[in-house]
């Protein structure tokens, strides 16, 4: 049973007005969460790097702060997980493969520093699979396999699964991953949280780890860093805070966290079945609750045939980013550890590299393809839809064999269409079906995250959220003592 009074267990907007009003000490939050993360973690390995020490010695600084009467962030003494591909300062930012276990990060990644500037102290980095490239599931060379809390048999998602799991079972209140096709939603979905992806340029972002330069044009617009939350609310706390520009990016532009009020109400599409290729009844039930929900706050909630251009985006994001990968791949493919290249291996297998006249055309089709969602998110502001098209599958079935392959693809659709479209979306849990959580996605117009979360939290409000629960020990007894390694 999950202990309410424990201090863990609150949400990280509770946990911050604890420590703003003098109610609890940072020390005390961190320390309650380091305790959680000593009973939990060796069940389900999802922190890798515990920061423990600098985590009480920040702590300590925010207790001293308020000590002296200065105002403290929307997130004081807050604990948040980092991806392993994520630099927070003095800490090996290792992308879960041993050459890079003693890359140690020279200065903080922007939303790092962002979410510092607003509190929250960095408690520890998560597993993920191995350099981002090894599949959904969330396992890594250096690290191994992050279990699903739910049940052992089915994967956490991925890629973020590591915070995934640490936000689920209390280890952290908030998690920092990133997204370029559902690597915050579908992990989110699968372990029962809420997630968001943002979109292109909202968040600032450097994603440059391995040296001075930037990566390929794919990287640079498919990638968003996002963070995950047990709460909407939760959520809406990080997003306030990850928001804004930096001179490390100039992608990042100044937009306004929050639009106009739009007249009426709000037009919510709701595509259950994306590209008409099968979907399973318990997403399609957790479709219809949260459409409902909405339905029922006074949303205009209307059925839709499909998403615009859904098989051209997908063939079009597949060919650009396996063009992208195709150089450095024979160099990569040996950091991936035994069997770890068999997913884009695959990937590389199906669709040919495109030479310069193709990808040129391919860029163009890329930006019609972001007109045609911009087009359709004009006449309905919100898109309801699956984050995966299954319950959460089994670990590695995306690299077992190509049809496993295909099946993972099809399940992500909407996921990495959106991405390629460039539109944020928030995911939010609907409710458990045969003991595993089921959730859905908002999707919104480029920089109207806002009205993303203003659904979630509607369907939040309607059918509750479903986090933090302890590991499910009778389906955990053969998993093996995960490794974490500390680190001041």
């Amino acid at each position: 049973m999950i202990r309410h009074d424990a201090l863990w267990a609150m949400t990280a907007a509770a946990q911050a007005e604890a420590v703003r009003g003098g109610e609890i000490s940072a020390l005390e939050l961190v320390d309650s969460h380091l305790e959680r993360i000593a009973e939990v973690n060796p069940q389900v390995n999802a922190v890798t790097q515990l920061t423990a020490e600098r985590a009480r010695e920040a702590a300590s600084q925010t207790d001293r702060r308020r000590a002296a009467g200065e105002a403290l962030g929307p997130l004081a003494g807050v604990p948040f997980t980092v991806k392993e591909s994520t630099a927070v300062q003095g800490v090996p930012t290792t992308l879960g493969t041993p050459r890079f276990r003693d890359l140690v990060a020279p200065a903080d990644a922007p939303p790092v520093a962002r979410l510092r500037a607003a509190g929250a102290i960095p408690i520890g980095h998560s597993n993920m699979p191995t350099l981002i490239l090894a599949g959904m599931h969330t396992r890594s060379e250096l690290f191994g396999d992050t279990v699903n809390p739910w049940d052992r048999s089915r994967t956490p998602g991925g890629s973020s699964g590591g915070d995934a799991v640490a936000v689920a079972t209390g280890m952290a209140a908030l998690g920092l991953g990133n997204d370029s096709g559902g690597s915050v939603r579908i992990p989110a979905s699968f372990c029962g949280v809420a997630g968001l992806k943002p979109t292109t340029g909202r968040f600032p972002a450097d994603h440059r780890v391995l040296g001075p330069d930037d990566p390929g044009a794919a990287s640079q617009m498919l990638v968003t860093d996002g963070p995950l939350a047990r709460t909407v609310a939760d959520l809406r706390l990080a997003y306030e805070a990850l928001a804004g520009t930096d001179p490390r990016d100039p992608r990042a532009v100044p937009t306004p966290l929050y639009g106009e009020p739009l007249p009426g109400p709000v037009k919510v599409a709701v595509v259950a079945d994306p590209g008409g290729h099968g979907v399973h009844p318990a997403v399609r039930g957790a479709v219809t609750a949260a459409a409902d929900a909405l339905r029922d706050a006074g949303y205009d909630v209307r059925e839709t045939a499909d998403v615009p251009r859904m098989a051209e985006a997908l063939e079009a994001y597949a060919r650009i980013t396996v063009t992208e990968f195709a150089p450095t791949w024979p160099a990569v493919r040996k950091l991936l550890g035994e069997g770890g290249d068999r997913y884009i291996q695959m990937a590389m297998e199906k669709t040919p590299p495109a030479n310069a006249a193709e990808l040129t055309k391919l860029m163009g089709t890329w930006l019609g393809i972001r007109r045609s969602w911009a087009e359709f998110l004009d006449e309905h502001p919100l898109l309801l839809g699956p984050v995966f098209t299954e319950p959460p599958v089994e670990p590695g079935l995306e690299s077992r064999d190509e049809a496993g392959r295909e099946r993972v693809a099809q399940g992500m659709r909407l996921c990495t269409v959106t991405s390629f479209a460039g539109v944020p979306a928030v995911a939010v849990p609907t409710g458990v079906s045969d003991g595993l959580p089921c959730g859905v996605q908002i999707i919104g117009r480029a920089f109207r995250e806002d009205l993303c979360l203003t659904a979630a939290q509607t369907i939040e409000n309607r059918l509750s959220a479903l986090t933090p629960i302890d590991p499910h020990h009778h389906t955990l007894k053969s998993v093996a003592q995960g490794r974490v390694s500390g680190s001041g």
